[in-house]
């Protein structure tokens, strides 16, 4: 009986097992458990509802991993076949010795609205004041500096509080601990209810990107090459299905199932995605090429790496999609 969609962190605890008659064995994929109940989780939910595993055949194990730091590290020993990782750690685990590549695309210009408290009314206003952030080679936090200084704020004139996870951030926020914060959805339309105000977005900043894909060592992957392609089928059909409009109001639907959104805060999710398309999610689990090297541009630009720049296909193996037809 296939397993009904829970609450998140309670569906992600499950094994979602492929039913279909010859599944060639277990694949462990690792997903983060810090964004199990925002938006980062809803192909995964969209893929439980529709048995997108069961019908490549696939018995998916989720594994739950404690935040993007720890996401490609859980690859490199062995925890995990497959994950989800936000880029950036990816191209700095690479360039220290790791195994992994990325095989299929996820989010990719992922909107993170800075919000404040009611009373900053610009960003400017953020001066001398607490702004939560991810980790400094994390996305999250590089386009918030970039938001903070297009408003004329320097990093000497702003506090950091390094948070890990939109919730973490939005509780700080609320709690009064922090002035402003980066915080995806629904944790922003969310507050915008409530009285905060948003003072930037990412796509200001970062209009093309690369946000998150799933990472493979190459190694595992070219002996388990059908399983990846059959990976990579089920990934394109749940960004094929989220993309339709004709299903928006059951996707609208799940997300307040398993983030616990309005559902009038659900349908802004969805409008502003897709009316119109902001590249927020892949059209079929593709991998954006120019997203990857925007990636590494930043890293570069904040010291994160040094020079010479590698390049984007050094991070990506596009067999997998190429085989399913997505890429």
């Amino acid at each position: 009986m296939r397993a009904r969609i829970l609450p998140a962190l309670a569906l992600l605890a499950l094994l979602a097992l492929g039913r279909a008659a010859g599944a060639e064995e277990k694949v462990r994929l690792g997903y983060n458990a810090n964004s199990a109940r925002n938006i980062a989780s809803l192909v995964l939910h969209v893929i439980e509802r529709k048995a997108l595993f069961a019908n490549e055949g696939l018995a998916v194990e989720l594994v739950g991993l404690p935040g993007t730091t720890a996401m490609v590290d859980a690859l490199d020993n062995g925890t995990v076949d497959v994950t989800g990782t936000a880029t950036p750690y990816l191209i700095q685990a690479v360039l220290k010795g790791s195994d992994a590549a990325a095989v299929i695309g996820g989010p990719a210009n992922a909107v993170y609205s800075l919000m404040g408290k009611a009373e900053i009314k610009t960003a400017a206003d953020l001066k001398g004041k607490v702004v939560a952030m991810s980790t400094p080679a994390d996305t999250i936090s590089l386009s918030t500096r970039m938001m903070l200084a297009k408003h004329g704020i320097e990093p000497h004139e702003y506090r950091i509080k390094e948070l890990v996870g939109s919730n973490a951030r939005a509780n700080c926020l609320s709690a009064g601990e922090c002035d402003a914060a980066p915080l995806g959805q629904p944790e922003d339309l969310v507050l915008a209810q409530r009285g905060y105000r948003k003072l930037a977005d990412s796509l200001e900043v970062l209009p093309v990107l690369q946000f998150n894909v799933l990472a493979a060592r190459r190694s595992w992957a070219a002996q388990h090459r059908d399983t990846v392609t059959r990976l990579a089928r089920a990934y394109g059909a749940a960004y094929k299905l989220l993309r339709n409009s004709e299903n928006r109001n059951e996707i609208a639907d799940l997300i307040v199932e398993t983030t616990g959104a309005p559902v009038e805060v659900a349908r802004q999710i969805l409008a502003l995605y897709y009316e119109p398309d902001r590249g927020v999610m892949p059209r079929q689990a593709e991998i954006n090429m120019a997203g990857i090297a925007k990636v590494i541009e930043l890293l570069a630009e904040t010291g994160q790496i040094g020079g010479p720049l590698p390049t984007a296909e050094r991070f990506v193996e596009l067999r997998y999609l190429r085989a399913a037809g997505l890429q």
